[in-house]
């Protein structure tokens, strides 16, 4: 199975990045996916897997894996880079604020 990713870097922390807007993911074990991926011997290395999302009730929504699996309710740096891929790939006009 390939998934296109970008990996990012905000102030220190690096992410995993999939942008499901564009690239919708298959039913998958994010959790299992998220340790694979961010394992730095073994996987591509991160901080954190981050989903870029469409959301139900707001425009997008941001949903982060930390590398042990655990969803995450938020982290400051990874929504540096959600803002930023979002802008990048053309789902954003105009400026962006964090």
């Amino acid at each position: 199975m390939t998934l296109p990713f970008v990996k990012m870097q905000g102030i220190g922390n690096d992410f995993v990045m999939l942008d499901t807007i564009t690239d919708p993911l298959p039913d998958l074990d994010l959790a299992a996916l998220s340790r694979r991926t961010n394992d730095r011997r073994r996987g591509i290395g991160g901080d954190g897997l981050i989903l870029v999302e469409k959301g139900e009730s707001e425009p997008f929504r941001m949903r982060m894996f930390n590398p042990d699996g655990s969803e995450s309710e938020m982290c400051g740096n990874g929504i540096r880079c959600f803002a930023r891929l979002l802008k990048d790939h053309g789902h954003l006009d105009g400026s962006v604020s964090t």
